[in-house]
């Protein structure tokens, strides 16, 4: 009757506040403070470090590890202690009646005290159940290699979405002031034109037309200033930050160096499918496939139970209130001979999936590796037509500077040229973190790993160090390399 008058109880408003005051607080506890300006190896140390999807990854891990622990217990005997107590208000008696003569053979006699306590210590071990626990066992411990690799996966994206927010937010740091300060200007000067198109001082197509250039690239200038003031937010959010937590970056100089990559194809493929999470994945599921198949063969044969055990009866009836029992006993579920021609067809139509899953993955990490080092290529070459026409715009700016200073060139003409001159530095800086992203996305297609000690332990200064040199102490050559001697 309890049961049946059970109802759903949601949660009180009160508890959801509570609730939510808890979550605010712990998403950014525990966590070192920003205690200067950020450079791009503390952001990715950050998000490795503090990062909750990572930390979801890492939990998971954990979980994975913890149950193949507790897989490894399964492959022991049970050893089972039971003492239990048993009354009666009255003797528990019997008689005996002859089957030949129907009469009774013997006087009513008990065998048994009222009060009994009883103390039991068992050992059973199963050899069939032993067998399945340790292919269980096995499977087990591939699952936490697969967790390992989801993490791994999870880590190379989040390294990529790091570069690309920074070089983005740096840019951001490096123009807003001065983007700010440009469109003031040339809200002014079109408020300007259209008076001065009004008070018919120019021609109207004249005040017109340079009204549609200046909105125009004003236009694009807000779009690109959007662009950047969201890389801001989204870099924050990958290193856990608190939303609205002001942060500044190190702005580094801009620079003409780009890594190249002198690595044939051929080797960055089998590197990439040595090392891919994805397929190490796949390779796991069909080991833990193939280990059912095993699985499905060892549930076929008989059962052997083995027993032992050591008992004590306070029944003052007994000749021995001590004794130690042994015993083994076989069973065999025939049905299972049915099952197992369905069963194996399952084993099969999975690993032929598995397969076939891999082949597909293959082919795409192949083209992945080949689509990274052609978007490098090509970022490259935007880079270098980027750092082209800024130049030139800065070289065209300094004329009409020196041209206004001599009354040669309007003051109109100088605004129009230098917010110009403002989309060309940022499509520069945005066009030089499309090589860093590009240059990413190649360890990222490569699956390299871009850590090489524990996050969980390591302070954010450590893991700055670390990262640093790992990036810039090696050539990607060089760490292609010694990952392929390991």
């Amino acid at each position: 009757m309890s049961g049946c008058s059970l109802i759903p109880v949601s949660f009180t408003q009160e508890e959801l506040k509570v609730q939510a005051t808890v979550d605010r607080i712990a998403v950014t506890q525990n966590q070192e403070g920003v205690e200067g300006p950020i450079t791009l190896y503390e952001a990715i140390a950050r998000a490795l470090k503090y990062n909750l999807d990572f930390h979801l990854e890492y939990s998971e891990k954990i979980l994975s590890e913890t149950q193949f622990d507790l897989s490894k217990y399964e492959l022991l005997p049970q050893l089972v202690a039971k003492t239990g107590y048993n009354s009666r208000d009255k003797f528990s008696g019997s008689s005996s009646r002859s089957l030949l003569t129907g009469n009774q053979s013997l006087q009513s006699s008990t065998s048994s005290d009222r009060d009994i306590f009883t103390n039991d210590l068992s050992l059973t071990w199963n050899v069939l159940d032993f067998g399945l626990s340790y292919i269980r066992a096995k499977q087990s411990a591939d699952h936490v290699l697969i967790a390992e690799e989801e993490k791994r996966k999870v880590v190379n994206r989040i390294v990529q979405d790091v570069r690309t927010a920074y070089w983005r937010a740096v840019s951001n740091d490096r123009l807003i002031n001065r983007i700010h300060e440009l469109l003031i200007r040339v809200s002014e000067a079109i408020e300007e034109s259209k008076q001065i198109e009004i008070d018919r001082l120019d021609r109207p197509l004249t005040a017109l037309t340079y009204q549609r250039e200046l909105i125009g690239i004003k236009r694009e200038l807000e779009e690109l200033q959007q662009d950047l003031s969201l890389a801001k937010i989204q870099l924050a959010a990958l290193m856990n930050l608190r939303p609205g937590e002001d942060y500044a970056l190190v702005i580094p100089d801009r620079t003409d160096i780009v890594d190249k990559v002198d690595i044939s194809p051929e080797m960055m493929e089998q590197l990439a499918l040595e090392n891919r999470p994805e397929i190490r994945t796949i390779s796991y599921e069909e080991r833990i496939n193939r280990q059912e198949a095993k699985a499905a063969i060892l549930s076929l044969m008989p059962g052997l139970n083995l027993n032992l055990g050591k008992s004590h009866s306070t029944n003052t009836f007994l000749f021995h209130n001590n004794w130690l029992s042994y015993g083994a006993q076989v069973s065999w579920n025939l049905l299972n001979i049915f099952k197992l021609p369905s069963t194996n067809r399952n084993i099969k139509a999975k690993g032929k999936v598995l397969e076939a899953r891999r082949l597909a993955l293959t082919m795409a990490i192949m083209t992945q590796v080949h689509v990274s080092m052609a978007q490098y290529g090509y970022s490259q070459r935007e880079y270098k037509t980027a750092a082209d026409y800024f130049l030139t715009q800065r070289k065209i700016l300094k004329q009409l500077e020196s041209g206004v200073a001599a009354n040669t060139v309007t003051e109109q003409s100088l605004i129009r040229e230098e917010m110009n001159m403002m989309v060309a530095e940022i499509k520069y800086d945005i066009a030089y973190s499309d090589v860093e992203n590009a240059y990413a996305s190649i360890f990222a297609a490569l699956g390299i790993d871009p850590f090489p000690i524990d996050t969980d332990t390591s302070s954010i200064e450590i893991l700055t160090k670390s990262i640093m040199q790992y990036f810039d102490g090696l050539s990607l050559h060089e760490q292609l390399f010694s990952m392929k001697v390991k």
